[in-house]
């Protein structure tokens, strides 16, 4: 399904220009689900943290029992061959993947045999600086090691983000504030969320429920190293409530303010216009 333009696909070894089909009905993938993906951005001839993103999706291989088969460093190189058709200013949603091909004897553990894997470069545009969100509660939850593989950005758990969201949007909210097992605050139903009160953020520590981003490491650096205090702490819904600043930590748009959640409204406050400038002047010295 494609939700940008002019795409680009590597697989069985060579790019392909367009949106190449790349699995078969009787894959594992397919039919049992076990696909995983990662996310990067190439924005103003910039791709941050491309080798965390492909060293991610590797793990997320290995979480559901697939063989990954393209090692991190040749996977960097592999998309940065690709992205050589685009133009400098172009935004890139840059997305490697492995799916499973055949099964063991039970049809259901995925085979180590053979690993399906291609990459999908597709244009997306970053959204304005002006662009935000509203949050609204949802009763659906982050699931825990024991129900679900919570450790991979796998593409089985996406279905309970996608209900989250359309429970929300038919309430005229934009995004959900999820909670995990225990009833306190996880991230949204898209990307990682932070708080700030008085100053200080906060963003709901890892506990294994949710995938703890790239792009949220990458803020807390930044923050720290900026002499801004931050701490990964238990949250309930209260203290979002009472938060000065909200906003979400994703690759797609690397800072997202929010201006609402439920009745309470917020303003784009100090601490998000920072830690945005701060991403991007790490970025750009980075490379």
């Amino acid at each position: 399904m494609a939700v940008g333009k002019n795409i680009r696909t590597y697989f069985q070894g060579t790019w392909h220009e367009g949106d190449v089909s790349v699995m078969r009905a009787a894959d594992h993938g397919s039919w049992l689900g076990s696909t995983v993906f990662d996310g990067a951005r190439f924005v103003n001839g910039l791709a941050p943290d491309l080798w965390a993103h492909c060293a991610r999706v590797n793990r997320s291989a290995e979480a559901l029992m697939l063989r990954p088969t393209v090692t991190t460093e040749e996977m960097v190189q592999i998309i940065w061959e690709g992205l050589g058709a685009y133009a400098e200013g172009a935004a890139v949603y840059i997305r490697p993947m492995y799916w499973g091909i055949g099964g063991d004897k039970t049809a259901i553990v995925p085979s180590q045999e053979q690993t399906g894997f291609a990459i999908c470069l597709e244009e997306i545009p970053m959204a304005p600086e002006s662009a935000a969100t509203t949050l609204g509660r949802t009763r659906f939850r982050r699931p825990v090691m024991e129900d679900a593989v919570v450790n991979a950005k796998a593409g089985c758990l996406y279905p309970n983000n996608a209900r989250m969201l359309a429970e929300v949007h038919a309430r005229g909210f934009g995004n959900a504030l999820v909670a995990d097992a225990m009833g306190n605050v996880a991230e949204s139903a898209t990307a990682n969320v932070f708080m700030v009160k008085d100053g200080v953020t906060f963003t709901p520590i890892a506990n294994g429920t949710f995938l703890s981003g790239i792009t949220r490491a990458r803020h807390i650096a930044n923050m720290r190293a900026d002499g801004m205090e931050v701490h990964e702490a238990v949250l309930s819904f209260a203290d979002f409530e009472a938060a000065d600043e909200v906003f979400l930590s994703g690759n797609m748009n690397k800072v997202t303010p929010v201006t609402a959640f439920e009745e309470v409204s917020y303003q784009v406050g100090p601490v998000t216009r920072r830690v945005r400038e701060l991403y991007w002047d790490w970025a750009a010295t980075t490379g």
